[in-house]
């Protein structure tokens, strides 16, 4: 039981720095990439939008892997700060003492969760990044069941 909050609690502590670091080479493959071109030249101009170039989809394949690495160190952040006196799950071990002021904790990161996966998808959806908008509306929605699926001392 306390071997699953150990794995959740190393994903918060070393995910913000593989996030950074999965940011930083975004940014250098953007910079790497940046003269080649980003649409399409020849055909329909819809697939000229739609469809893209080799050097955006590795942008694009970049974005979603930071995406993911945030997602997860997100959902780690909502899941270690709320097994100290909210949830009260078996796996997560001792919930400890009741929290008093944790009655809309569970709600509140269901909604930021689930408004984060839209401005998210909206934001890659706008950049043409189909992979990265595709992984935010399916990763984050999900993930928001799955903590709202919890116990907690007030449910």
């Amino acid at each position: 039981m306390g071997l699953v909050m150990v794995f959740f609690g190393l994903v918060l502590m070393g995910g913000w720095l593989a996030a950074l670091a999965g940011l930083a080479y975004a940014v250098a493959t953007l910079v790497r990439i940046w003269p080649v071109d980003w649409v399409r030249r020849d055909g329909n101009p819809a697939v000229r939008l739609l469809v893209p170039t080799p050097a955006f989809l590795r942008l694009d394949v970049t974005l979603t892997v930071v995406a993911l690495l945030a997602d997860l160190w997100f959902i780690s952040l909502a899941i270690v700060f709320g097994s100290d006196g909210i949830f009260t799950e078996g796996w997560m071990g001792y919930p400890g003492m009741m929290d008093p002021t944790g009655r809309s904790y569970q709600a509140d990161v269901v909604n930021a969760l689930r408004t984060t996966a839209w401005w998210t998808f909206g934001t890659a959806a706008l950049c043409r990044c189909w992979i990265t908008a595709g992984t935010q509306v399916c990763v984050l929605p999900l993930a928001a069941w799955w903590i709202g699926s919890f116990d907690t001392y007030y449910s």
